[in-house]
């Protein structure tokens, strides 16, 4: 007998017993029961598990023992793993948590579980904890890094310290750096970016950029506005927040700039009035002004009050000379050139009245007293008085000799006595005198009225203008009369001119000239008066410009330029220049200092000579500069010390300054100061914390951000104090708790364990006395452990003493202040009595262990408290651990002394019925393995014959589903077909051509429906063994003609080179059958034309080896996945068999067709590469084949030649791109037929729209045959160039097609058949109907169309059309055009724009450029980009998140509803779609 393993069952052998067994039967099966049971036992001391006791035989004690025995293992089976499972998590992989679950157990193995799992969840706790106070320093202040490997989550706590490191470190350069820039670098706008960061840290980060973004806007304000003023813009103000010494500097600035502003606004006033406007007296009054502003007003207003008093003098005493009145002089007070013009003027109104005096004098004298002779005596003139002086006396002279000698005959007239009249002889021209005066003297009466009258108005009134009328006087006396007005006249003119312009020059207007006629005296007066208005004018313009260049405009440096003047005028325009020059490099140099102040430069001086008020501003500037150099070189060393070189502690020292300045220096070093005590203290804590000092703490006055900064570090420094204590004390509990355990583990003797415990845990708690006690089973508490002392011999009942006490009440028992004489603790050196005595009761489920009592020459302090109130559970478990283990360790020893009793006892017996036993088990084995042999075949049987049974009733299922459905299917197609042909064919021409459409689309459709069908069948009549092979003899060119037929027009449509190569050695004659073999090479071709896009497909025939003939289909397409070559033979599999296939096909055609190679004995193999191409080769063998002599050559491409139009006849055009391709061939068949009986019917053919406009130029087509599936839209191109010429529109065209129309090709048929007879004809037989109709008419336009053209083919709207639908846009995404065409024409008869996508991708294009998509119908199946694809794209674009997408889709299993409207469609449309329900889902989503 083997002794069981693991996971076995020890089970007694079957023996056969004999009816009258006795005794010795007996004794053998118990020995063998107590054999097994040692053998149990024995597994399970050496830590096997899986061995169990047999229950199913045997009674009494013995089943007992094996079902109790049983249920042992199980348990410790069950605490293995669940222990190990825990270790190996908490201890391996670091996954903290783990608890182990161990159902049904208690006593012991409970206990022992708890244990496990309170270790596991202290050992959580403790890593756990560590992990949240790391994390909290983080966002603190710690330098260190954790650099041990580590698993699990202390692995993650490693993370979190050293990403605070990091962390601290990024706070640290981002701080560093914004200071550097805006204390150091002068970069304002600097921002501190410190990433990740939170709590204190993103506080200080904050506060450091506020602090920054303040200083920024607060100093840029600043330099704004002192750039603006020292620009000379005064309009502009500090309005940034501020405050302190920053508010004082803005509120200084912007009252400096509101004076500023106030002063240049008045002197710009009081320049404007006085020397643009004219008006003297003004005075300028800024308010609030002080220092050199108030000084540089006076001096403003005492130049404007000077020249005014000035001006309005000299305008007084020259108005009074232009009014006669020479008795005023100027007297105002005045210097340099103003006094100049004073004596000027004041000289020329003496001689002006001294001249006057003179000439009334003599005037008097003559004209009044009459007396002759004098002379006017004017003193001191010259040049023009002087003339005038010298031409009075000429005059006077000559009027004196004639009147003297007049006078002597004329006396009595002269005396006014005009009663005389002379009577003296006189001669010649005196006697003419006495006539003269005889006469005159009849008419002086009435002339002496009217010229005393009019002397009387000129010289004395002064009312010039009045003329003497003397009435019938002639002769000399009328001459004398004239003259005397024409002098009168004359004068008044002139002098009423002379008065004029000087009346405009005293006025200022120095526009006016005299410009009357004057000879003489009067002449040389009006050109000297003219030159003096030119000059005065030329003066008054330059001095006014340089006036409003210098005081206006503030352009400097303009000179005075007065041409061709002296004197006084001269000195005049030279005091000007000079003047202006002057203040111009006085004010050039004070703008150049100022403004290098403005922009920070204080090396510059003013340096240009100065006087008055000018030199002492010199020196205020200059003095101003030199403080404000000072202060900057003061304040830019303290701010380097402080900010750039850390030198905490300067101060600036700026000599000689006072009010602004010397505040501003206090408030710096104050600043200075209150930051360096601040700094130094918070420096201070914090190299302190950083060196592990956490009892230093921030004690610096500071208010502010600073004093929140100082508040903030305090509350860290506490925080990290206490948390660090917290953190030792855990540690410190944590590590001896662990420690402590440690030590009990491995060890069976509960003495070594106390005192092991005893002697690790007195030292802890700081205790020096100690007593280990432990429950007996006599129920007392027997001392087995001790600290400081030997007596072990002592035992307690419970309640006697405090430990008895702490048994019964199982609560820990503290005693403090104990009374002198209580206990004693000695050492060599002394004794002394114990402060505090602790007894720890170990309770382990409501159930005492034992009793720990510890003495202290200290107190207990709260973390001692709790460490042992922790160990003690922790002792607990263990001691309870110990005990079961002595438990099962005398279990064990008393199982193997009696198992060594029975042994010898049952050795005889064991020896004398070993060969009985041996034959027994024998025969007993060979009858259960036979049993067991006919069960199995017993079985086997039964299986087969259920299978097979099932197989037969799923076959005759199946082959009458099949034949019912082949039935059900085929009946309403076969309808569906024909009917849908016959429209199509529309023998009534009837239909429109958008309803023929409808039939074409019809019967595509269902021709693909049923060769889906066909192909199911097939695959079923395969599995059913029910396809039959026929063999005949096939001629190979029979083959090659119909592989010609059949798939050249597929290669040319696509532009793919189809070659056809049959080796030499391949008969002429097969012995196959036909059909098959087509349908075999039909569905290899087909694959290789769809599946490539360029290149060339090849069907090579050759022999191979084993006398097989091998059909090689080689394409250039896609090829396919070494990976997928498996399963593409599979049926309804494909290479690509995802939605957003790019290929149709359903996957059964390899399928079936490498069943139809297995019935003709033959294989199919594959060989492909992905993106080369793909060889697909058919083996069949060969059956008394007779090879030909030479291989059978395809007639090469015949291009039939165009046949010229001097022909008589009828002529036929047939364009298509394959020479002597298959209309050609129709069209030739068709001209054969006709021969006989319409006479002569010629055939060309173009292959290209070249030339076939060419021939159609020649003129004389009946009609044309067009072949749509020319490649590259040759054919549409054809139709473009139909369309220019007008004498070919009326041309009928047949255009023939083999597939289905593209949209775009769609729409330009439609087009061109308004414009164009042109009919589409899918049907050979049809094409070769319309040729045969089109040959045999009169006139090319006798043939009635195919299909009548409707006027408006547009959609018709159905009745009672819902509004809401009608203009909506509505974008269709499917890769079928016929579903398209379907679909578009329900919705247009809804008056619905249609849009269409041909797959998702282009779906989302077309979407992109037409953002006004109403609803999107998309289709699931499609390539390149699937609907659920396209579907998840379309709402990831915000634009499109509410956009309604119905899918209309044939996948309608289980789960696809789902998919698909978690993919994100509104809604879920199965094909064939109803169209009312589409209608209907449309119009609940349009109106949502």
């Amino acid at each position: 007998m083997t002794r069981p393993g693991s996971g076995s069952t020890v089970e007694r052998p079957n023996e056969g017993r004999n009816d009258g067994a006795g005794v010795d039967t007996i004794k053998r099966e118990r020995e063998l029961d107590l054999r097994q049971l040692l053998a149990g036992l024995t597994a399970v001391r050496d830590g096997d598990f899986g061995t169990r006791l047999p229950t199913d035989d045997g009674d009494g004690l013995l089943k007992e023992i094996a079902t109790v025995f049983n249920g042992m293992v199980d348990q410790l089976s069950l605490f293995t793993s669940e222990v190990t499972r825990v270790a190996r998590e908490v201890g391996t992989e670091g996954q903290l948590g783990g608890q182990a679950d161990v159902p049904g157990v208690s006593g012991t193995w409970k206990d022992l579980t708890d244990s496990v799992n309170a270790m596991a969840g202290n050992l959580t706790d403790q890593v756990r904890d560590i992990a949240q106070v790391a994390t909290a320093v983080a966002k603190g202040d710690l330098s260190r890094k954790i650099t041990v490997d580590v698993r699990g989550e202390i692995l993650e706590l490693k993370n979190t310290l050293n990403t605070m490191v990091d962390q601290l470190s990024s706070f640290a350069d981002e701080v560093t750096r914004v200071a550097r820039e805006v204390g150091t670098d002068g970069r304002l706008g600097g921002q501190a970016d410190v990433k990740g960061v939170s709590g204190t840290w993103r506080d200080l980060t904050d506060s450091v950029n506020f602090m920054a973004g303040n200083l920024t806007d607060q100093v840029r304000s600043i330099a704004q506005v002192t750039t603006a003023v020292a620009k000379g813009d005064l309009s502009q103000k500090i309005t940034v927040d501020a405050r302190g010494e920053i508010l004082e500097l803005k509120n200084t600035i912007n009252t400096m700039v509101d004076q500023l502003s106030s002063f240049a606004d008045e002197v710009t006033r009081v320049a404007r009035e006085v020397g643009t406007d004219g008006r003297l007296g003004g005075q300028a009054d800024v308010k609030g002004v002080s220092g050199t502003w108030r000084d540089l007003t006076d001096s403003v207003n005492y130049m404007a009050g000077n020249l005014t008093d000035q001006v309005r003098n000299i305008s007084q005493v020259a108005t009074a000379v232009a009014r006669g009145d020479l008795s005023q002089k100027i007297t105002v007070s005045a210097r340099g050139e103003i006094l100049e013009l004073k004596n000027t003027l004041n000289t020329m109104v003496d001689q002006l009245s001294s001249f006057a005096d003179e000439v009334t004098r003599v005037a008097r004298e003559v004209g009044t007293e009459g007396r002759l002779g004098g002379q006017a005596d004017v003193k001191g003139v010259s040049g023009t008085w002087k003339a005038l002086t010298e031409s009075v006396n000429v005059m006077a002279d000559n009027l004196t000799a004639q009147v003297r000698s007049i006078a002597e005959v004329t006396t009595a007239v002269a005396k006014g006595d005009l009663t005389q009249k002379i009577r003296v002889d006189a001669r010649g021209e005196i006697m003419e005198l006495k006539e003269t005066i005889n006469t005159m003297v009849d008419q002086l009466s009435a002339f002496a009225d009217e010229v005393t009258r009019v002397a009387r108005e000129v010289g004395t009134e002064g009312n010039l203008g009045g003329q003497a009328t003397v009435r019938g006087v002639s002769g000399t006396w009328k001459d004398l009369t004239d003259n005397v007005n024409v002098m009168a006249s004359n004068l008044t003119s002139q002098v009423r001119s002379i008065a004029q312009v000087a009346t405009a020059v005293a006025r200022g207007d120095l526009s006016q000239k005299i410009t009357i006629e004057a000879r003489g005296e009067v002449e040389a007066l009006a050109a000297t008066l003219n030159r003096m208005v030119d000059t005065l004018s030329a003066f008054a313009d330059e001095v006014t410009r340089v006036a409003r260049e210098v005081g206006t405009e503030g352009q400097l440096g303009g000179q005075a330029r007065v041409p061709n003047v002296a004197g006084t005028w001269k000195d005049l325009t030279d005091n000007v220049n000079s003047m202006a020059n002057n203040l111009t490099n006085q004010v050039r140099n004070i703008a150049q200092v100022t403004t290098a102040v403005a922009q920070g430069d204080l090396t510059r001086k003013i340096d240009v000579d100065a006087r008055g008020e000018i030199l002492e501003l010199k020196t205020t500037i200059n003095t101003m500069v030199d403080q404000l150099s000072s202060f900057a070189a003061e304040v830019t060393r303290v701010a380097r010390e402080v900010g750039s070189e850390g030198r905490l502690g300067g101060q600036a020292e700026v000599e000689g300054v006072s009010g602004t300045w010397k505040r501003l220096t206090e408030n710096v070093n104050e600043l200075a100061g209150n930051l360096t005590r601040q700094v130094r203290a918070i420096a201070e804590v914090t190299s302190a914390v950083t060196s592990g000092d956490l009892t230093r703490s921030i004690t610096v006055d500071a208010s502010g951000e600073v004093a929140e900064l100082k508040d903030n570090i305090n509350s860290m420094v506490k925080s990290l104090r206490e948390t660090t204590l917290a953190n030792k004390q855990q540690d410190w509990l944590k590590t001896n708790l662990a420690g402590i355990s440690g030590l009990t583990q491995g060890h069976r003797d509960l003495a070594v364990v106390a005192e092991l415990v005893m002697n690790e845990l007195a030292p802890l708690v700081n205790a020096q006395y100690g007593t280990f006690l432990l429950v007996e089973e006599t129920g007392t508490l027997q001392v087995v452990g001790s600290y400081g002392h030997s007596d072990h011999d002592r035992r307690f009942e419970f309640g006697e003493s405090l430990v008895g006490q702490a048994a019964v009440a199982k609560q820990p028992i503290l005693v403090e202040d104990i009374a002198p004489g209580y206990l004693t603790i000695s050492s060599s050196l002394g004794a002394a009595g114990p402060v505090n005595l602790i007894v720890l009761p170990i309770v382990v489920e409501d159930q005492v262990l034992g009793v720990i009592e510890l003495a202290s020459l200290n107190r207990f302090t709260a973390i001692h408290r709790t460490f042992l109130s922790q160990l003690v559970e922790t002792i607990g478990v263990n001691v309870n651990t110990i005990v079961a283990n002595a438990r099962t360790d005398t279990l064990l020893v008393e199982s193997q002394r009696l198992a060594t009793e029975l042994q010898v006892r049952q050795e005889e017996l064991q020896r004398s019925n070993a060969e009985l036993e041996e034959k027994a088990e024998l025969l007993a084995q060979q009858n259960r393995d036979i049993e067991t042999k006919n069960s199995e075949i017993e079985q086997a049987r039964q299986e087969l014959e259920d299978r097979a049974q099932q197989l037969a009733l799923a076959s005759k299922y199946k082959s009458e589903f099949l034949a019912n459905m082949s039935h059900e299917l085929r009946t309403p197609l076969n309808s569906l077909l024909i009917l849908a042909q016959l429209l199509a064919q529309n023998p009534a021409r009837n239909l429109t051509a958008k309803q023929v459409e409808y039939a074409n689309v019809i019967h595509s459709a269902g021709t693909d429906l049923l060769q889906l069908i066909n192909d199911i069948l097939d695959l079923s009549k395969i599995e059913a063994g029910k396809m039959n092979i026929t063999l005949e003899a096939m001629p190979l060119r029979q083959l090659l003609d119909y592989v010609e037929a059949t798939f050249r027009p597929l290669t040319t449509e696509k532009g793919l080179r189809f070659d056809v190569v049959v080796a030499p050695d391949v008969p002429a004659q097969l012995l196959m059958d036909e059909q098959r073999l087509r349908q075999v090479l039909r569905n290899l071709l087909s694959n290789a034309i769809k599946f490539t896009e360029r290149g060339s497909v090849e069907l090579r025939i050759e022999r191979s080896q084993n006398d097989m003939l091998a059909f090689h289909v080689v394409d250039t397409g896609i090829g396919i996945a070494e990976g997928n070559l498996s399963q593409i033979f599979d049926a309804f599999q494909q290479a690509d068999g995802t939605t957003s296939r790019r290929y149709g096909g359903t996957g059964l055609g390899l399928s079936i067709s490498r069943e139809i190679a297995a019935l003709l004995d033959g294989e199919i193999k594959a060989v492909s590469n992905l993106g080369e191409g793909s060889t697909f080769s058919l083996f069949i063998p060969l059956a008394e084949a007779i090879p030909m002599s030479q291989p059978p050559r395809l007639d090469p491409p015949r291009r039939i030649a165009r046949i010229p139009l001097t022909r008589e006849g009828r002529h036929l055009l047939v364009v298509e791109s394959r020479p002597n391709g298959l209309l050609a061939q129709l069209a030739e068949s068709v001209v054969a037929d006709l021969g006989e009986s319409h006479g002569p019917v010629w055939v060309s053919t173009a292959n290209d729209p070249d030339s076939a406009m060419t021939a159609l130029l020649q003129g004389g087509y009946q009609c044309i045959v067009l072949d749509l599936g020319m490649p590259q839209d040759a054919a549409a191109e054809f139709l473009r160039r139909l369309d220019e010429h007008h004498a070919l529109r009326e041309l009928p065209i047949l255009a023939h097609h083999t597939r289905t129309l593209t949209r775009p090709q769609e729409n330009l048929l439609q087009g061109r058949s308004n414009t164009q007879p042109l009919e589409r004809l899918p049907s050979l037989d049809e094409l070769r109907e319309r040729i045969t109709l089109h040959l045999t008419a009169q006139d090319p336009g006798a043939v009635l169309p195919l299909v009548e053209a409707s006027p408006d083919e547009r959609p018709q709207a159905v009745e009672n059309v819902d509004t809401g639908l009608v203009g909506r846009k509505v974008l269709v995404v499917d890769d079928d055009v016929r579903n398209v065409f379907a679909l578009t024409n329900i919705l247009e008869l809804h008056g619905m724009q249609v849009l269409y996508a041909e797959n998702g991708r282009k779906g989302i294009e077309v979407l992109a450029r037409h953002e006004d998509v109403d609803l999107v119908l998309m289709d699931i199946m499609m390539p390149e980009m699937d609907g659920y694809a396209a579907t998840t794209a379309i709402r990831k674009m915000p634009r499109f998140a509410n956009l309604p997408i119905i899918a209309v889709t044939a996948k309608a299993m289980h789960g696809d509803r789902e998919k698909t409207l978690s993919a994100g469609a509104s809604d879920y449309v199965t094909k064939p779609v109803d169209a009312e329900e589409l209608i209907t889902r449309m119009q609940q989503w349009l109106e949502f």
